[in-house]
């Protein structure tokens, strides 16, 4: 019964959250659990680079400032023959995606 009515006090207050909160909650479960993310990336309508198994994108803050830079960056399976799986001898790699660039797309894998 205690359990049941903890789960209800939870639900009403989460349904009492802005959409903004209930998105910014949304977001730090996510950054506790992973989102298995893909990324790719285009050069007109040419796929050119895809990683795999993306938890999340940060945004790089400033050392002494602390304000948000101009890029975004994560870590990756790269998927080198853009077969959309990871393959022996594909490895987990750092990568950079600047603000100005406009042709790629993050999404969570549907597999």
């Amino acid at each position: 019964m205690r359990k049941a009515l903890c789960a209800v006090a939870a639900l009403v207050a989460l349904t009492s959250c802005t959409q903004e909160r209930q998105n910014q909650l949304r977001r730090e479960i996510q950054n506790w659990t992973g989102t298995n993310g893909v990324l790719e990336v285009y050069a007109g309508d040419k796929l050119v680079k895809r990683f795999l198994r993306i938890d999340k994108i940060s945004t790089a803050l400033g050392t002494d400032d602390k304000l948000p830079r101009s890029y975004r960056f994560g870590y990756g399976v790269l998927d080198e023959n853009l077969n959309g799986m990871v393959d022996p001898g594909e490895k987990r790699v750092y990568f950079e995606i600047s603000d100005y660039a406009t042709n790629y797309i993050f999404f969570e894998s549907p597999h």
